[in-house]
């Protein structure tokens, strides 16, 4: 059973990690959830790096591609520039239910910690913090240093989620895919969007 349509904000920035991310707008499509999409120049990069997927540079060619390719119905996916400041998401009078960075680079993550808003994905994140909305960041990197600890304890204090892609191993993964889709179910769990990725603690045999 699906729930009831929700409207999710999810930005791709340059971090390795695409995977997470596209299984994530899988899953947020498939629940019959509305998506408003961004993703970085940087972000077109790694997606042909590591999945040879090539996101389009034309919003609207990208909603037609991701749409068919996830059979999203008409209007569930939008994808936005990241200099669109027209887009819902750049305003508190039309905020999202949530917002998931994933995959976050440390640089985008230090700009949301400052506030800096420069383009539309930092600009969605702060929305999302000044009117109180979760924000969940997915930072891809290691080790962290000083500064990046020091970025992410300012953003949970703001109220932020820091859900770093640390997969377990308990539920014995057989492919990259399982791994993936660890991450992709702590991610929504955190939304409260029923899935299947993984078996519940608990409830069956590990």
């Amino acid at each position: 059973m699906k729930n009831t349509p929700r409207t999710f904000t999810l930005a791709f920035t340059g971090a390795s990690g695409m995977p997470y991310g596209i299984r994530l707008l899988e899953k947020l499509l498939d629940s019959g959830n509305h998506v408003f999409l961004m993703y970085s120049q940087a972000a077109q990069i790694v997606a042909q790096q590591e999945m040879k997927l090539a996101l389009s540079s034309r919003t609207k060619e990208a909603e037609e591609f991701l749409s068919q390719r996830f059979k999203a119905e008409k209007g569930q996916l939008r994808v936005f520039g990241r200099e669109e400041w027209f887009a819902p998401v750049a305003s508190g009078s039309n905020p999202a239910d949530t917002m998931i960075i994933c995959p976050c680079t440390m640089g985008t993550l230090a700009a949301v910690a400052a506030g800096l808003a420069q383009n539309l994905i930092e600009r969605s994140a702060d929305v999302m913090l000044k009117e109180n909305r979760k924000l969940i960041l997915v930072p891809r990197e290691t080790p962290f240093s000083a500064i990046h600890l020091e970025n992410m304890q300012k953003l949970v204090q703001c109220g932020a989620v820091i859900l770093p892609p640390n997969p377990g191993f308990y539920h014995h993964p057989e492919s990259v895919q399982d791994l993936v889709d660890f991450v992709v179910a702590r991610i929504l769990d955190h939304l409260n969007v029923e899935h299947s990725l993984i078996p519940r603690w608990g409830k069956e045999s590990l």
